[in-house]
Formats: structure tokens, sequence, C-alpha cells
């Protein structure tokens, strides 16, 4: 086997890995997000307790409902855009993860079959 043969063919399967990787690593952050959302939905739940007022100031309860409603709804708004990235992430790793396996791969079987 020529060098230049050698040298195509290790580029090939190694692009062929990178793709195949990228495909699997979207493939199980996808399915990850899936199932924190659909089927264990406290998985995406995080307690941290963040004093609503300082110590020494008394407020009245219904500032300090409103301050929990407003604090529960940025805590909302803050779990859905992490999955939004989280889903863009993945499908962009599938995205371009599927083509360059299957377009590297399918050369790799050219290049076997010309062989």
């Amino acid at each position: 086997m020529e060098k230049r043969e050698l040298l195509k063919l290790i580029y090939l399967y190694l692009f062929s890995a990178i793709g195949l990787i990228l495909l699997v690593i979207g493939s199980v952050r996808l399915l990850d997000l899936g199932l924190r959302t659909f089927v264990f939905k406290e998985a995406d739940v995080y307690y941290v307790p963040t004093p609503l007022y300082p110590e020494n100031e008394k407020i009245p309860p219904e500032e300090l409902q409103k301050r929990v409603e407003e604090q529960k709804k940025a805590e909302e708004t803050s779990r859905r855009s992490q999955k939004q990235r989280e889903v863009s992430n993945a499908l962009s790793m599938i995205f371009v993860g599927a083509p360059l396996y299957i377009y590297h791969w399918r050369l790799v079987l050219k290049t076997k079959k010309e062989s």
C-alpha cells in the first residue's frame, strides 16, 4: 500500500470516528434532556436557599409573597432557557456528526471495495 493511500485511509477512519463520536455524544445529551424533562422531573430542580430580604429588614407578608413568586418565575425561566441551550447544543452535535460520519464512512467502504 502506498504512503498516500495509507494517509487517505487514516484520514477517512479518523473523521469517521470523530463524526460517530459527535453523533453519540449529541444523542446521549438529547436523551438525557428528554429523560430529565419527562421522566425524572425532579432531577432538573435545584434548591438554592437565597435570602428574599435583608436580615434586619421587616417586610409585610404581601411583599414577601410577591418576592417569592418573582423568584419562582425567575428560576423557571432559567430552567427553560438552560433546556433550550442543551437541546441546541445536542442537535448541533447530531447535525454535524451524522453527515461527517456517513460521508467519510461511505468513502471508507468505497475505498475497501476498490482494493
